[in-house]
């Protein structure tokens, strides 16, 4: 693993972070990142959808009140002598207003070897605060506390931009590393001695076509999750995310296909994402192609039909003696 050469920790990217003003693209935060890690190519997978997050406080000129208005809410209720009434009062005499956040989190990823799972992935959040609505809405007053943080029926306002927008370190991942806590996670609390299924997943990608032509961060990265639960145990788990910025088709029913009819299905839906044996992927994956078109092509190839290379014949017939998705 060539990890112990890239001087990436996470008090460095998030002050790099917080000195970078994000501007129509996120050029200036990729070049800021590949001077981070000279030898290896950074690149931005994806983008994620936007999303919302409850924001702060500020007053109808846009001074800031405070950063976090669930913090606030509370403790200017317990200074209101936790009378909601009061409370009240008081943010209408402010004339304050709640802010949202809103953002992308951004996806970068560091290719650090051949195997699917040498790639370190960086999650930055790039956010900008907007004036949402006002604190309390004078029609429907709040009955409880829970409800004067996130009202059912909030009193709308036109909105405007709070500041300006930046950027937020979320976390680093060095892939290979968080797959094998997953394993040793796995075996220490429920003694499973199975792979993870992205596990199988990325060991399929390294003994198939699609590991001999194309890096598994060229096409997929990953949501890693690790939490305490509700008794204080550690919780971890992992998801696998395509990237794919193609609209690519759903694989056409392969049912009644055989021979070199269904090979230039295969063959077709390869070209269209862009690697050999990407429609058993998105197979496992669950998306655009059906499991029964795995268990057509297991069915073809067992008889007298030999179109897929050996690597991927036995891939294919592993999942078919014991079948999984990610």
């Amino acid at each position: 693993m060539a990890e112990p050469n890239l001087q990436l920790d996470g008090q460095q990217l998030a002050k790099l972070c917080k000195n970078t003003l994000p501007g129509p693209n996120e050029e200036q935060l990729l070049a800021k990142l590949q001077t981070m890690a000279p030898g290896f190519r950074v690149r931005l997978a994806r983008t994620g959808n936007e999303w919302y997050r409850i924001g702060g406080v500020v007053d109808m000129h846009g001074k800031r009140i405070a950063n976090d208005l669930i913090e606030w809410a509370e403790r200017t209720y317990i200074e209101c002598g936790k009378n909601l009434q009061t409370l009240i009062e008081h943010t209408r005499e402010q004339n304050l207003i709640a802010t949202r956040q809103t953002g992308n989190t951004l996806y970068f990823v560091i290719q650090t070897g051949k195997k699917a799972e040498d790639f370190i992935q960086i999650d930055i959040d790039k956010t900008h605060e907007m004036a949402d609505r006002l604190l309390v809405n004078e029609s429907h007053p709040p009955e409880d506390l829970e409800e004067f943080i996130d009202p059912l029926e909030p009193a709308c306002i036109e909105t405007f931009s709070i500041g300006t927008a930046r950027y937020a370190y979320r976390r680093k991942t060095d892939v290979a590393v968080f797959m094998q806590e997953i394993k040793k996670h796995a075996r220490a609390t429920s003694g499973n001695l199975e792979d993870h299924p992205v596990q199988r997943f990325m060991d399929d990608w390294n003994n198939s076509s699609a590991g001999l032509n194309t890096a598994l961060s060229e096409d997929w990265i990953i949501r890693p999750f690790r939490h305490t639960g509700r008794f204080g145990e550690q919780i971890m788990n992992v998801e696998i995310i395509n990237t794919q910025s193609k609209n690519i088709p759903h694989l056409e029913e392969c049912a009644g296909k055989k021979g070199t009819a269904l090979y230039n299905v295969l063959s077709r839906f390869d070209r269209q994402v862009g690697y050999p044996f990407a429609w058993f992927f998105y197979m496992v994956k669950g998306k655009l192609v059906s499991s029964e078109s795995g268990a057509t092509v297991f069915k073809d190839i067992s008889k007298d039909f030999a179109y897929l290379p050996d690597r991927d014949a036995a891939v294919l017939k592993n999942w078919a003696n014991s079948p999984y998705s990610v």
